[in-house]
């Protein structure tokens, strides 16, 4: 089985990392009995084009021969897997059963990009016919309370809820025995929002059709657990490209691929022949076991905030200035808000020195910590500080096309222009907000609580103390 992990939106770090919070000195708001009224007339839902983010990083040959290894033979697990596999083309795609038009839209787009960057030869077959590759949408508690860790995730050789309860526990999902890949289910809860929903398509049919691992020190790629790239990037087409490459075969072993891979890549990416090798090493198991302790709801707070501080630790002592630093260094920051306010500010702006000096500060993974800087700022009065920040980073939110963290900064973007008394403006981009958390969000009433929350970030004249 092949999961995305979440958490619950009140503590999300990974799928929804954008809750906020007054990280300084002043009590943490109260919001649970704040309303804050939306207007009568809602703004459509904005959605994105499929439209492949970014210009991507480059990457030499050799680390691209490396990364494509690690990701094709081994599970998040640790487990190893013993060959190659994957579909014979054609492939196809369907849901088992008819879906609203932004689902329906963000599937034709996803499989439009992949026919055109990974140059698979996919297509999507009609609803509730036999496909390769078949999407069923289920209640969100009935695939928690079989797969808790889930928020989404695709098995294979079964067909449906019933087969997949059936084989859970006689090897039938296990994909170290696949010799190749032929039917393959994806379950994606039916009551999540619509961006929840297009990051499961993206997850879970790149990995229904390729790698099944995820790596933590890949920058630009949803092989992350990190999940601060919310769509196929560059890199995981090329990937993917790779993977179904006319010299790759199913059934081949990893010295054969290891083997055929320098050809492949020298024809398929010529501007990495002439790389120098990233020189980062592979991850050690214990420090992953470690960061997912920190990520997992299912330990105490304090459990979670002590491990936070051992990935850290262990990523220092590893000599590691990169993702895995950058990353640690956000949990951290993230599990501290509201418990220990200068460990929090602290570890954001050490995470954000660390992703603009190796990413440079136009990129999700410096958006992503910006976020909560310019949540800070806002909180402490900082209001052209918070203003700079929101403004810098929104081109780099949108180019990624994450909407739940667009429609964030654009609540903060709201907040600050009313403190500037831009009134006009703040309710103009307040509008462009909602039009955005409907797609990120989706349900009204988490979209209040947003705006609550923004909101009550700004300090009143009692709370400070000049």
């Amino acid at each position: 089985m092949v999961i995305r992990r979440t958490l619950p939106r009140s503590t999300a770090v990974l799928l929804l990392p954008v809750v906020l919070a007054a990280c300084a000195a002043l009590p943490a708001p109260e919001v649970s009995s704040r309303t804050v009224p939306l207007p009568q007339v809602l703004p459509a839902m904005k959605s994105f084009p499929p439209a492949p983010p970014g210009k991507g990083r480059p990457h030499s040959n050799a680390d691209l021969a490396r990364d494509f290894l690690e990701l094709s033979f081994n599970m998040e697990s640790g487990k190893r897997l013993p060959r190659l596999t994957r579909f014979e083309t054609p492939v196809t795609v369907a849901f088992d059963r008819p879906q609203n038009a932004q689902f329906q839209a963000d599937l034709s787009d996803l499989l439009g990009r992949v026919r055109k960057e990974a140059g698979i030869d996919i297509r999507q077959g009609a609803t509730g016919t036999t496909a390769n590759i078949t999407i069923f949408t289920l209640p969100r508690r009935i695939l928690r309370a079989a797969v808790p860790k889930a928020a989404c995730f695709v098995v294979p050789r079964v067909h449906g809820w019933r087969e997949f309860k059936r084989a859970r526990r006689n090897g039938q999902l296990d994909w170290s025995t696949l010799k190749r890949r032929e039917r393959a289910s994806i379950f994606i809860p039916s009551d999540i929002s619509p961006q929840e929903a297009r990051d499961c398509l993206h997850e879970e049919i790149t990995q229904a059709l390729g790698p099944l691992n995820d790596i933590y020190r890949l920058p630009d790629s949803i092989y992350n657990d990190d999940n601060m790239n919310a769509v196929l990037t560059r890199f995981d087409m090329l990937i993917l490209r790779t993977y179904y490459d006319p010299a790759l075969k199913n059934g081949m072993s990893e010295a054969a691929v290891r083997r055929a891979l320098p050809a492949i890549l020298k024809r398929l990416h010529p501007a990495g022949e002439g790389l120098a090798s990233d020189g980062i090493s592979r991850t050690p198991r214990l420090w992953v076991e470690t960061l997912e302790t920190a990520l997992s709801t299912r330990s105490s707070p304090a459990k979670r905030l002590l491990y936070a501080r051992k990935a850290v630790a262990m990523a220092k002592k590893n000599g590691w200035q990169d993702n895995r630093l950058g990353f640690a260094l956000f949990v951290l920051g993230r599990l501290s808000l509201g418990r220990d306010s200068k460990t929090a500010i602290a570890s954001f702006s050490r995470s954000y020195a660390l992703y603009s000096r190796i990413y440079g500060k136009a990129d999700i993974h410096t958006a992503h910590v910006a976020l909560q800087l310019s949540a800070f700022a806002l909180s402490t009065g900082h209001v052209a500080d918070a203003l700079k920040l929101v403004n810098a980073n929104l081109p780099t939110v949108i180019d990624a096309q994450n909407a739940t963290l667009l429609a964030t900064y654009l609540m903060i973007k709201a907040e600050a222009l009313d403190d500037l008394g831009r009134h006009r403006a703040a309710a103009t981009v307040r509008l462009d907000s909602i039009a955005w958390a409907r797609y990120g969000f989706a349900d009204l009433q988490e979209i209040r609580k947003r705006l609550a929350e923004t909101t009550a970030l700004k300090p009143s004249l009692k709370k400070l103390r000049f």
